[in-house]
Order: C-alpha cells, then structure tokens, then sequence
C-alpha cells in the first residue's frame, strides 16, 4: 500500500486567469481577473457557473492530465458556457517545486 502525503493528495496549483470578457458578465469578470485552485484552496471571485464548466479541466490539470494538441503542457484555455457574453480563461498549471 502506498501512503500518500498531503501534498501529493492535493496536486498541482492551478491559476485560471480571465483572458477576455465580451458583451456583459454578471458575474463582473474583465481581463486579468484571477482565481487559484491552490492544495485544498480555491480563492478569488468565481461565478458558479464558470466553476461548474471549469472543474474537470482544472482537475485534470491539478493531476497531471497532458493535451496533445497544446503548444504548452501547462497552459491551457477554457470558454465560459455563456455564448453571449463569453469570457475566455487561460488555466495554468504550476509545477511543483522540488
């Protein structure tokens, strides 16, 4: 059996950066908005239907999931499900420090 520590549980941090907003958020998010899914922590404004669309790229990348068609392992974007007045959030992953 492996024991696994609190930092290994948790994964990588992950910082959503808001890219750009057009037409009107209710939310209020505009360029350079940030949210960190840091260990067990989530801090910054986040409107629950961005989180909602959000979750399964954040945890993919929080685990070490890889997308092949991306330039950068690490950086990855992510279209808010409101086609009317998208915002575009840039999710990137923080490698961990040895």
């Amino acid at each position: 059996m492996k024991i696994v520590s609190p930092s290994e549980e948790v994964g990588q941090d992950v910082i959503v950066t808001v890219l750009s907003q057009t037409g009107h958020c209710g939310a209020g998010y505009q360029p350079g908005d940030k949210v960190s899914f840091c260990g067990y922590d989530i801090e910054g404004k986040l409107c629950i239907h961005a989180l909602y669309s959000l979750l399964p790229k954040v945890f993919a990348m929080k685990y070490g999931a890889t997308f092949p068609w991306l330039d950068d392992p690490d950086v990855t974007t992510h279209a808010c499900p409101d086609a009317t007045n998208p915002v575009v959030f840039e999710l990137r992953r923080i490698p961990k420090k040895e």
